[in-house]
């Protein structure tokens, strides 16, 4: 037989426990930290703070004959060429053996207004829904260098928010501004940093001009005309990036490849 003393401690010692219990249990279902904090990030934007994650982007599939909309700044409005319709973006549908919609502002940026239009944002609110591009090249912008890092990646994310909206059914890439100038510049490079790990985090295909090499010393002087054009390209300029532009798209996936000018081959 237990001493009454022992008898007398069980009852209390199996409420105590039995607070520290329920007390556990109120302070899991409140924290429960296995679910993580609620986001209130836009969908598919990159998580606030220093840490981005990469998230590996789906081989690009293009139909036969793809639709796709061209989207960007002057180097997209075909400035410095001959005529515009001479620009990267026009001469891209018959590298991809498809149809281009191109829409460029001259000056425009995220952040800033173009000559004949406004900032990326409030264009692509304007575009017509109804469009239904397979892709969308959504191209620079260079413009954007003198603004400042300040607000910048938001109004990349607001706008990428908006198209991936608006066309939902469409594949987006990423096109990173090209230098006008050499050595690239600080505001550039911060440029292209950003929206290379805005674009991995959601993602989405990448491609750098940059950090390709696409304009380098030895070809500067045959893709930039620095005179009449104002450091944009020249209509060889336009066509060699678009080449660029469809060598890169090709690598991405299977999209139809040409070299400028000449018969469609083969799907790759």
């Amino acid at each position: 037989m237990q001493p009454a003393s022992a008898r007398r401690r069980l009852p209390v010692a199996g409420v105590v426990v039995a607070v520290i219990l329920a007390v556990a249990a109120v302070a899991l279902g409140v924290w429960r930290p296995w679910t993580g904090t609620p986001s209130t990030d836009p969908i598919g934007a990159a998580p606030a703070g220093d840490d981005v994650v990469a998230v590996a982007p789906a081989p690009l599939a293009l139909p036969e004959h793809p639709t796709v909309l061209v989207f960007g700044d002057s180097w997209t409005y075909g400035s410095a060429a001959t005529v515009p319709t001479e620009g990267y973006a026009y001469v891209l549908a018959d590298l991809l053996d498809g149809e281009t919609i191109v829409n460029g502002v001259r000056g425009s940026g995220y952040l800033k207004p173009g000559i004949d239009g406004p900032a990326f944002g409030e264009r692509i609110a304007a575009l017509d829904p109804a469009l239904d591009p397979d892709l969308i090249i959504l191209q620079g912008s260079i413009n954007d260098r003198k603004q400042g890092a300040a607000g910048y990646r938001d109004a990349v994310n607001a706008a990428w928010d908006a198209m991936a909206a608006k066309y939902p059914a469409a594949t987006i890439v990423i096109l990173g501004p090209a230098p006008h100038e050499l050595p690239v510049g600080a505001g550039t490079a911060r440029i292209d940093s950003d929206l290379s790990e805005l674009a991995a985090a959601r993602g989405w295909w990448y491609i750098s001009p940059v950090s390709q090499n696409w304009i380098t010393d030895q070809n500067y002087l045959s893709v930039i005309d620095v005179e009449v054009g104002r450091k944009h390209p020249s209509t060889d300029g336009h066509r060699y990036l678009a080449e660029k532009v469809a060598a890169a798209l090709s690598e991405l996936g299977d999209a139809p490849v040409t070299e400028a000018g000449s018969e469609p081959t083969a799907e790759q």
